[in-house]
């Protein structure tokens, strides 16, 4: 009675749709055809498991780094056209003295403390050192507002 070999382990994956021969290549057979032009039925394919939730983390990935590189360059240009431009409007805090008053004294330059018992001393504005006003933190004194963006 003649005893038959063993048939070769055949290997599973889940990536791929065919299974795999577990034998060695040198044992398998060429034909003409498949030297000539090998067919793609003929090579393991490999499956894509790419579900819903990657292709969202990756859509949102390029448009994060899109809108990453975008907005920056955006700014950079608005701020250049806006400082090509001549800039005439008032500053809106100070109306374009380029001096705002003084809110500890309330541009009187004096402050007076009532220490009591009726007396009260006055003093200078250690604020803005007897001045009565200081100067815009907007326009920095210059009384013309400043732009932060161009809105054309």
């Amino acid at each position: 009675m003649p005893v038959s070999a063993p048939s070769p382990p055949r290997l599973q994956s889940p990536f791929i749709h065919r299974p795999i021969n577990a034998t060695p290549s040198s044992s398998r057979s060429l034909s003409a055809r498949n030297l000539r032009s090998p067919s793609t039925s003929s090579y393991p394919r490999i499956k894509s498991e790419v579900d819903t939730n990657t292709v969202i983390a990756i859509s949102v990935g390029v448009a994060s780094v899109a809108l990453g590189i975008g907005i920056p360059v955006f700014y950079e240009t608005q701020i250049d056209n806006a400082a090509k431009r001549e800039n005439t409007q008032p500053c809106f805090p100070c109306n374009g003295t380029g001096a705002q008053k003084c809110r500890l004294c309330v541009g009187s330059g004096n402050v007076t403390v009532e220490l009591g018992g009726g007396e009260k001393e006055v003093s200078s504005c250690i604020n803005c050192d007897g001045a009565g006003s200081l100067t815009c933190t907007t326009c920095q004194g210059s009384g013309v507002q400043p732009r932060y963006l161009d809105r054309r």
